[in-house]
């Protein structure tokens, strides 16, 4: 079946006003396609996105709190009323930095989707846990914590595979690698729900740019991108996001 090709742009700790606009006029001049292009700046950016752009907007991240006294945080609703549609849970970089385990981003993808955003399921291997050839059972330990109790998330949800090695690295996986485990995935995930599976969004994410990102659209299990470091660039992302469209597949 088809799949609606997804490109999302994670600016991190990244942006400001003048990019927003940036990016705005970049997108805006792409020709209409089915593509659905999220945008995730820091959320001070999200009200002002909205204001000037109807692409779809997204969190880097939200608590599993509803409210509460909790300083810093953002919870679901906070996020849709500044604008999003989206949120990125598990990105190796929380997982990492803000010691997010496999139980914590479960409850913060379970309370995305009760709040009514759809999540971003980060997931990837370390290039130890590659070398020693445990990609496949970190993946599946990753993806199990989330979907192996509450597998009526999956419809709910898009993946994104972000190898850690890649990230913010130049490095990339060769399309191969990249459909392999993106293949790998989409096998486990039937496990839970065989409709679901065949049906679910899958990214490809980790030093994704205009000079790779064709290859990688070719490949039969890859839906698009979570894009990083390129998706500071507005006209490379627009390279980007033209490309998935000129690469989608029957």
């Amino acid at each position: 079946m088809q799949r609606t090709p997804l490109i999302a742009a994670n600016w991190k700790m990244h942006g400001s006003t003048a990019l927003v606009q940036q990016m705005s006029a970049a997108l805006s001049e792409l020709p209409p396609t089915n593509l659905t292009i999220v945008v995730c700046p820091p959320a001070t950016l999200l009200p002002r996105f909205s204001q000037v752009s109807s692409f779809a907007l997204g969190g880097q991240t939200l608590s599993h709190e509803v409210s509460g006294a909790y300083t810093g945080e953002l919870s679901a609703e906070l996020l849709q009323e500044a604008g999003a549609h989206y949120v990125i849970v598990g990105h190796s970089e929380r997982r990492t930095l803000n010691n997010e385990d496999d139980a914590l981003v479960a409850a913060k993808l379970e309370r995305a989707v009760a709040a009514g955003l759809i999540p971003i399921l980060c997931i990837g291997e370390t290039l130890a846990q590659r070398q020693q050839e445990k990609t496949e059972q970190v993946l599946a330990q990753q993806l199990d914590a989330v979907y192996a109790s509450q597998p009526e998330l999956l419809a709910k949800s898009v993946i994104a595979y972000e190898p850690v090695w890649a990230i913010g690295t130049g490095e990339s996986a060769t399309p191969e690698q990249a459909q392999a485990t993106h293949a790998f995935i989409r096998q486990h995930l039937a496990q839970y729900d065989t409709q679901s599976a065949v049906r679910a969004k899958i990214l490809y994410g980790g030093s994704v740019n205009a000079g790779n990102c064709a290859a990688l659209f070719q490949q039969a299990d890859i839906d698009g991108a979570l894009v990083g470091g390129a998706s500071l660039k507005p006209a490379e992302f627009a390279q980007i996001c033209l490309a998935v469209t000129q690469g989608a597949k029957e």
